[in-house]
């Protein structure tokens, strides 16, 4: 279903019932369909939405409004829009820089902060070599089945991979390019450390992207009240690879911590 927030239509998908609300933000190359598997081991006991972020599945995509502060107000939008009162941040890779900064904000009703494999809130910058692919990432079926499988650590069944190939190639051209020319690049480590809500960030122990020692150092030391949680046999695309095992610690989490 397509709501308008902050002029732009959005792709939000709401099923399942429980408080309190979890509301999934996608990685870069992510839709909504990122988090299904997830979802289905949740939406029994809670509330759970995804959306496509600007740019991104089926949802409208300006040709600038893209920096970590843009997507944040985007899902803040959609909490105000879905009169979310009660919830948590779910957010991933790029979703995960989103979610932090969005989380530093203390908006009304967020009750706590699930951070998988997520960008960190210091700057990071690439090679030109390690940038120039990064850019061409999702140019084509090839360039995306390359970066899939740098990024994850199983062999997936071909109707999931046909279903990333698709994820990544919806794009628009301004979407794609922005993350790793603008977002990747922001510092809001300063933000970071105003988190308040309980914080759990999961790795995955074979993420050739972000390790568990990066998120220790980056992420971790900076959020008060915050806890790892490692998927061992997992890489970067944690929903994907172990979703079985990821709502399963997030179940945990709520059900413990909040």
């Amino acid at each position: 279903m397509k709501f308008t927030i902050g002029h732009l239509a959005i792709n939000i998908e709401d099923e399942g019932s429980g408080d309190p609300a979890l509301l999934f933000l996608h990685y870069w190359g992510g839709t909504h369909r990122t988090w299904s598997a997830v979802i289905s081991a949740l939406s029994d006991s809670y509330r759970c939405v995804a959306y496509d972020s600007r740019g991104w599945g089926r949802s409208e995509g300006p040709t600038a409004g893209f920096a970590v502060d843009d997507l944040a107000n985007e899902a803040l939008g959609i909490i105000d829009k879905l009169e979310l009162r009660n919830y948590v941040l779910v957010g991933h890779s790029m979703g995960g820089k989103v979610a932090q900064l969005l989380a530093s904000r203390r908006p009304s009703g967020l009750r706590g902060l699930i951070l998988v494999a997520p960008a960190a809130p210091v700057p990071r910058h690439f090679p030109e070599e390690a940038l120039q692919q990064q850019l061409h990432a999702y140019d084509n079926r090839e360039t995306v089945l390359q970066a899939i499988s740098l990024l994850s650590a199983k062999s997936h069944a071909p109707d999931i991979v046909e279903g990333i190939v698709e994820d990544s190639l919806s794009g628009s051209p301004a979407a794609t390019q922005a993350w790793p020319t603008i977002g990747i690049l922001e510092d809001i480590s300063s933000d970071a450390s105003k988190i308040i809500v309980p914080t759990l960030v999961v790795a995955g122990g074979l993420d050739n992207l972000d390790s568990v020692e990066q998120h220790k150092r980056e992420v971790l030391s900076r959020i008060p009240n915050s806890e790892l949680v490692v998927i061992a046999d997992s890489g970067h695309l944690i929903p994907i690879d172990e979703p079985i095992q990821l709502a399963a610690a997030i179940r945990s989490f709520v059900s413990e911590r909040l």
